[in-house]
C-alpha cells in the first residue's frame, strides 16, 4: 500500500532553470536541505503572518527555529509579489512543513510549500518580464490578491485604450469634424441675429418720421373731416 498513498514530505520535480546542478546534484541537496520556497502567497500577507504559521513547525526546544524569512519582491517596485522563503536551523522541521502546512490556508488562499535548494541573493525577486512572478505575466484570471488580471491582460487593457483615444484624437482634428461645445455659440450669435434685422435710423428719417405723424393728428382732428 506504500505506492498507493503519496508522501506528504517528498519535494516536487520542479528544477530551478538558474540552478547549475544536475539531478543527482540537486537530490542530494535537497535531502538535506533546511530552506522552503512557499508560493500561491497573497501579495497582501506580512511577514508576521508567515512567521506566526511556520513557527508551528519549529522545534525550538531541540534547538531549531525560523532562521529567517525572505519575502519575494517585485523586481521594480520593491513591493511583496506572491512568495517567499522560509529558511529552519534542521531538515526535519522542514520536512514537517511539507507534511502538515503546505496545501492549508493562509489569507484566504492555499499555499504550497517545497523544498528549496537553498537561497542566494538574487532570488528574492520576481523573474517575470513586468516584476514580478512568471506565473503572473500568463495568468488571464482576474485575482484580487495578486494584483487584479495578469500582466499581459493589463498590457493589453491599456494598448486597447490607448488605441481608442488616438482614433477619437484622430476623427476630432481631422476632415469633417463635427464642432462640440455647450450653448455659448448661440449666446453670443444671438445679439448679432438682433442687430441684421433691425437697421438703424438716420436723424433725417426721424424728422421725417415726427413731420408725418403731426399732419396725421392734425387731419384726423379738421372739422372738414369730421362726418355729420
Amino acid at each position: 500500500m506504500a505506492h498507493v498513498v503519496q508522501c506528504l514530505d517528498q519535494p516536487s520535480n520542479y528544477k530551478d532553470s538558474q540552478a547549475r546542478v544536475d539531478r543527482q546534484k540537486q537530490a542530494e541537496l535537497l535531502a538535506k536541505s533546511t530552506t522552503l520556497y512557499i508560493g500561491n502567497l497573497s501579495f497582501f500577507t506580512t511577514e508576521e503572518q508567515i512567521y506566526e504559521l511556520f513557527s508551528k513547525c519549529a522545534s525550538t526546544e531541540e534547538g531549531g527555529g525560523i532562521k529567517r524569512i525572505i519575502m519575494g519582491l517585485d523586481r521594480n517596485t520593491r513591493t511583496p509579489c506572491g512568495f517567499c522563503f522560509v529558511e529552519y536551523y534542521t531538515h526535519t522541521e522542514a520536512l514537517a512543513c511539507l507534511r502538515y502546512i503546505s496545501g492549508t490556508k493562509l489569507d484566504e488562499r492555499i499555499i504550497r510549500c517545497d523544498l528549496d535548494l537553498g537561497y542566494k541573493e538574487g532570488r528574492q525577486f520576481g523573474r517575470g518580464k513586468s516584476g514580478g512572478q512568471v506565473r503572473d505575466e500568463h495568468r488571464t484570471d482576474y485575482d484580487p490578491g495578486r494584483g487584479g488580471w495578469g500582466a499581459q491582460a493589463q498590457r493589453a487593457e491599456i494598448e486597447r485604450r490607448r488605441e481608442v483615444e488616438e482614433r477619437y484624437a484622430d476623427a476630432q482634428d481631422g476632415p469633417g469634424a463635427v464642432a462640440t461645445g455647450g450653448g455659448d455659440w448661440k449666446e453670443s450669435a444671438a445679439p448679432v441675429q438682433e442687430a441684421t434685422l433691425k437697421r438703424g435710423r438716420s436723424p433725417d428719417e426721424e424728422a421725417d418720421n415726427a413731420d408725418n405723424e403731426r399732419m396725421v393728428s392734425a387731419k384726423r382732428f379738421d372739422p372738414k373731416h369730421v362726418l355729420t
